[in-house]
């Protein structure tokens, strides 16, 4: 089953934020609280989106998303920040279930994309991705300013 997150929903988010993490090998850069996490979700003026899947009753994945816009096109988009579902059960559809519902999503209220990144090396990611339809965007590449740099460009 797939379904939009509730608050209560928000320790198996932060659970499964670090399971990712712990799996892409950037579990040390993990910051983010439940705090965090129910404030961003489910605040006065969320900004930030969550779908969960469930398997028997749990959190098994979850998809967190927000929306972008594309002056090209001149509508809106979704951007798919994680989705990770807990290896025990994998193999039963829920990726591609969180994804379908990303895209009906996107369908349904005129959007003109859904997007992500996806780590070089996560061959199976890469490889479920594909099987799906999704491309990669090998002509752009990805810029960050984060830290001493986002601070000292703020600066300037």
């Amino acid at each position: 089953m797939i379904r939009p997150a509730t608050p209560d929903d928000v320790p198996a988010i932060v659970r499964l934020i670090r399971e990712l993490a712990e799996y892409e090998r950037m579990l040390h850069e993990v910051k983010v609280t439940e705090e965090q996490v129910r404030a961003s979700l489910f605040g006065d003026d969320p900004k930030v989106f969550a779908h969960i899947a469930e398997h028997d009753g749990a959190v098994a994945g979850f998809a967190v998303w927000y929306l972008t816009y594309s002056t090209w096109e001149g509508v809106h988009g979704i951007y798919l920040e994680d989705l990770f579902v807990d290896p025990a059960v994998r193999g039963h559809g829920y990726g591609k279930a969180l994804l379908t519902e990303l895209a009906r999503i996107a369908d349904e209220r005129g959007y003109a994309r859904v997007e992500w990144s996806v780590l070089n090396w996560n061959a199976p990611a890469i490889g479920f991705y594909e099987s799906i339809g999704a491309r990669p965007q090998d002509e752009w590449t990805v810029y960050r300013l984060t830290g001493d740099a986002l601070t000292k460009a703020a600066r300037a």
